[in-house]
């Protein structure tokens, strides 16, 4: 028996594209470039000199390292030179090097400085480093009140405290 093809039962090729890859790409591009842009955007105002948190206990005989708003460096009561640091750390300290340094800095002190006087006392071997900020004061309201110093280490640097 013959059979006889009619044309419309060939089966018909698909003319249309395909778009469903198309989407799946983009989707995941979406999601990639929604996770990076807040990344790169960094053009958020930052003042960063007071604290609300609770302070951490004060030690019995604090060690407190300061840089003044002239970048000079005080530790303690004592005016000292960035190349007698170590040694006067290691007077202060009694040679423990895993006791805590409390670093306090003038707002006018930029972070260059700053960061140059963290590495002198890494490179001294005191890794214990906590920053000094106002404790429970909002910004316009530093002048009438007695800060006190904090031990975290995540805290700002302020230098108006005692």
């Amino acid at each position: 028996m013959i059979r006889i093809r009619h044309t419309d039962e060939s089966p018909h090729e698909a003319s249309e594209i395909n778009v469903t890859p198309f989407i799946d790409v983009m989707l995941v591009l979406l999601v990639i470039f929604m996770v990076t842009a807040p990344l790169t955007t960094v053009n958020v105002p930052v003042d960063l000199p007071s604290s609300s948190e609770k302070p951490t206990p004060r030690p019995d005989d604090p060690v407190f390292l300061t840089v003044k708003a002239d970048h000079g460096l005080a530790l303690g009561e004592d005016d000292i030179s960035t190349d007698a640091l170590p040694g006067a750390l290691e007077t202060a300290t009694k040679g423990n090097k895993d006791e805590r340094i409390f670093l306090r800095a003038d707002k006018t002190v930029d972070y260059g400085t700053l960061m140059g006087v963290m590495d002198k006392l890494r490179s001294a071997g005191y890794l214990k480093v906590a920053l000094v900020n106002l404790q429970g004061q909002e910004e316009g309201s530093e002048a009438g009140s007695t800060p006190e110093p904090s031990g975290n280490a995540a805290a700002p640097a302020s230098g108006k405290t005692p």
